[in-house]
């Protein structure tokens, strides 16, 4: 669909309610494009309103939507922007609804992270059901949508609450996994093509731990949890583990830090050895990332293990004693049906995790589900699969704790991590509700700076491939001097 802007360029609010009512279609932005589809989307500012109008030409037919905001003159700019971009989304969304006669579960709300929006009502004084309206009234967002929205958000404020100015999380990642994924767009490399790049990349990353734990320490800063991802961190020996964990230890102050969790990943890659090393380092939680638990949906991501070892490394795991487990679902998977990911949540919930997530597959560029063509549950079957894992979990004693939407995600909908009250990780909700700065070393690796009390929020990026990060050290301590610069300005 042809996208033409007068008067603002909001992209991404307008491309993500474009994927949610039409997701066939892709923007265009060139005016002169040979495109019959065509949405209109305008802002003006007058005296009293400002207004957003869309008109969408589809199939022939055309529809108009309008959505005015008051912008106070005693607002700040960051809250007057977003005021304007309220206007736009709306006015996209009345009119995409008008012409295609649906209304996406989610309603008008098109960010990652619509729990924000409820803690901020929330925050103001609020009540629950006062947000609950809000969201429905005003953003048209279906029941068990805000209520997942309202209950991360409160997760979300109860881990805030608990912060201290100088806390900070960690991530170190492992960019390296035994084969690629089906679905999978990460910066990861296969075992199998990259074996020789293991050993130099765990000697710059011993480094890069050293430079930022005394960054750190001067700074003032304190770990507040740890995470390892990936990648698949288990791909690493035994030896290579104890090695990474060891110097970890060492070279930060892990005394504050209330939560580590390692993610063990792919059962393939989990022994009993590597699980011993991880917990005898201080790991009180991991993840198990099964994904489904058909043998065949398995085979067509690219899965060299079966259900049956998902099992056995389940077994495993609770039987060494870690405080907490999760496990990774993705409803979407090619060739799974609403039956088959039903088998496989009831199965997961006999299994002892008290964590399991629920991933909504995200149709990602460079993934080869894309690039093989390669069949997918329709959005109505995707539905289907969430439906009866909101219930089912709530059911067997879950409660959802953090939300976060993505870009091309199947039917417009949502990943949601679920968990036994009380074992909430914690990691998941200081990076997904942006609470705090998260560190990230390692190849791939994105770090968040976050300035929770003015609002502020700056990004700095690692190198992507595990040969460049190898290669490229000054960029990894201009990040770190970077991070160090931003948390002084905090302080002024």
């Amino acid at each position: 669909m042809k996208l033409i802007f007068r008067g603002h360029d909001d992209r991404y609010a307008v491309e993500q309610s474009l994927l949610a009512f039409f997701p066939a279609e892709r923007p265009v932005y060139d005016a002169d494009a040979p495109e019959d589809n065509c949405a209109w989307v305008s802002l003006s500012a007058g005296e009293k309103f400002t207004t957003a109008t869309t008109k969408i030409v589809y199939q022939g037919k055309t529809v108009r939507g309008t959505s005015r905001v008051i912008i106070s003159p005693a607002l700040d700019e960051y809250e007057a922007e977003r005021q304007r971009q309220k206007a736009v989304k709306l006015s996209f969304f009345k009119a995409a609804r008008a012409i295609t006669g649906t209304t996406p579960t989610w309603g008008a709300l098109t960010g990652i992270r619509p729990g924000k929006l409820a803690a901020r009502f929330l925050e103001q004084g609020q009540s629950t059901a006062q947000v609950d309206r809000i969201l429905r009234d005003t953003y048209f967002v279906a029941p068990e949508r805000r209520r997942l929205c309202i209950e991360t958000a409160q997760a979300g404020l109860k881990a805030k609450r608990e912060l201290q100015p100088e806390d900070i999380s960690l991530y170190i990642g492992i960019p390296f996994c035994p084969t690629r994924c089906a679905y999978c767009s990460f910066v990861s490399a296969s075992v199998e093509k990259s074996f020789g790049l293991m050993e130099p990349y765990l000697e710059a990353l011993l480094q890069e731990i050293t430079d930022a734990a005394q960054m750190v320490k001067e700074a003032g800063l304190r770990i507040k949890s740890f995470y390892m991802g990936g990648g698949t961190p288990t791909t690493l020996s035994a030896q290579q583990m104890d090695r990474l964990l060891t110097h970890l230890n060492r070279s930060f102050d892990m005394s504050h830090c209330v939560e580590y969790c390692i993610e063990a990943g792919r059962p393939d890659t989990i022994t009993r050895d590597k699980l011993r090393v991880i917990m005898d380092h201080g790991a009180d939680r991991i993840s198990v990332n099964p994904q489904s638990l058909e043998d065949h949906v398995l085979e067509a991501i690219g899965r060299k293990h079966t259900a049956k070892d998902i099992e056995d490394t389940m077994a495993l795991a609770t039987s060494m004693g870690f405080p907490h487990v999760n496990m990774d679902l993705i409803a979407g998977l090619p060739e799974d049906t609403p039956e088959g990911f039903r088998r496989t949540l009831d199965k997961c919930l006999t299994f002892g995790a008290d964590n399991i997530t629920i991933h909504t597959l995200a149709l990602k560029k460079g993934s080869r589900i894309l690039l093989e063509g390669l069949t997918i549950p329709t959005a109505e079957q995707v539905a289907q699969m969430l439906d009866y894992a909101n219930p089912t979990l709530r059911g067997a004693g879950f409660a959802p704790y953090y939300l976060y939407r993505q870009k091309y995600m199947s039917g417009s909908f949502e990943n949601v991590g679920w968990c036994i009250p009380g074992s909430e990780g914690l990691y998941n909700i200081y990076i997904m509700e942006e609470l705090h700065s998260i560190l990230s070393l390692g190849a791939g690796g994105s770090t968040k700076m976050v300035d929770a009390s003015r609002g502020r929020i700056e990004r700095v990026f690692h190198p992507k491939f595990p040969k460049e990060y190898i290669e490229r050290p000054e960029k990894l301590r201009a990040n770190l001097e970077a991070f160090r610069a931003f948390h002084e300005e905090m302080k002024k």
